[in-house]
């Protein structure tokens, strides 16, 4: 099945199936905290592009109200939004994820730079990946209570279950590389 909506369009509806209207700023929020672990957090330009289409396709109900002597335009997902979520969901292959790791690019091509680069390289990696895992633990905390069968947070616990064990696999590997490369230094 062809996709009529770029994934982010369908990230975007899948936001807002959380029972509450949200301006894009929120959306941009919600994004930030939840799609980053595992997805390109879209740019706030990115989010209004989607939602104007959304909107344009009768996917999604924009409201215009006053607040604070200005309007502010919040969104909700219409049923027309929910049927094209199901169906992107039901109807599309799950497909392999495209992996842009920059760090796996830059220590296949390790031999151009000094060897103690690539290794702070690695150690680098390593201190955002347990900044990344605290991040999201603290995101898993906040769902406990929720995320039983269900309950509305089921998923987006399963989410951040993987998204920990993919970050504590992450830190065995550059571990491991940074071992190995290690063990490359000389000795004096």
């Amino acid at each position: 099945m062809s996709q009529d909506l770029p994934v982010t369009g369908y990230a975007i509806l899948g936001l807002l199936t959380f029972g509450d209207e949200l301006t894009g700023y929120e959306i941009k929020q919600r994004a930030d905290i939840t799609l980053r672990f595992y997805w390109v957090s879209p740019a706030m330009s990115q989010i209004y592009t989607e939602l104007h289409r959304l909107t344009d396709r009768g996917l999604v109900r924009a409201d215009v109200r006053p607040e604070g002597g200005r309007e502010v335009t919040s969104y909700a997902i219409t049923d027309a939004g929910r049927t094209a979520l199901r169906t992107w969901m039901d109807q599309t292959p799950a497909g392999f994820p495209v992996l842009k790791h920059t760090v796996l690019l830059r220590l296949l091509i390790g031999h151009v730079s000094e060897p103690h680069q690539t290794r702070q390289m690695l150690r680098d990696y390593i201190d955002e990946l347990q900044q990344a895992a605290w991040d999201l633990a603290h995101v898993r905390a906040a769902l406990k209570g929720s995320d039983g069968p269900g309950e509305p947070f089921r998923f987006p616990s399963l989410v951040a279950d993987w998204g920990l064990d993919y970050f504590a696999a992450e830190q065995r590997h550059a571990r491991r590389a940074l071992a190995s490369l290690a063990a490359d230094e000389p000795t004096e």
